[in-house]
């Protein structure tokens, strides 16, 4: 039977990993096995670059804290060596950091993860791997909204340069030129 000291470290261990996948917007598990040190330190490197935060943890006290948390259904993927990946700002960093690195390593597996607090399969952490980084969704999304204004600033140059070349010019003045006139003629007429 282990001693308080060693129970009380361990749910202490629990409420910190319920917490941790609580303020996660997602999380992916992993096998590591196979993997070299300078393998893995390449990982922890990558995962670190993109706000993800990466430890191996015991199963049976990752057990405890999905089990408190509702997500039973990933008590089946953990066996044997498990990592876990989880990011609090970027649903998709944790999975396309893992997936891209498993390409390239097939010592990695992907197990199994977690999105907002609901289990997802293997396939849908892929897809979530696809989509680009946040910053290149924000910079196509800037780029569609400039792009309409930049062709209205275009259109409107081009309009500008248009009456500003001489040929235009000289055909614009004329009927500058009868307008006054005309109205000068009008006023006479009124003042009589």
């Amino acid at each position: 039977m282990p001693s308080q000291k060693v129970l009380e470290s361990k749910k202490a261990i629990v409420e910190q990993l319920k917490e941790r996948f609580q303020n996660a917007q997602a999380g992916v598990l992993a096998d590591y096995r196979g993997l070299t040190v300078a393998q893995d330190t390449e990982l922890r490197v990558k995962l670190r670059e993109a706000g993800v935060e990466y430890a191996v943890v015991k199963n049976n006290l990752t057990r405890f804290a999905v089990n408190e948390l509702g997500m039973n259904e990933l008590d089946e993927v953990l066996h044997g060596p498990t990592a876990i990946a989880t990011s609090e700002t970027d649903v998709v960093a944790p999975a396309k950091v893992l997936v891209d690195f498993a390409k390239d390593n097939e010592a990695l597996e992907i197990k199994g993860g977690f999105i907002d607090g609901k289990v997802v399969s293997l396939d849908e952490i892929k897809v979530y791997a696809s989509i680009p980084s946040k910053e290149v969704l924000i910079s196509k999304m800037l780029g569609s909204l400039q792009s309409p204004i930049s062709k209205l600033a275009r259109t409107l140059q081009a309009i500008v340069d248009e009456e500003a070349t001489p040929g235009k010019a000289a055909e614009a003045a004329p009927a500058e030129e009868t307008a006054p006139a005309e109205e000068a003629s009008s006023d006479t007429a009124t003042e009589e």
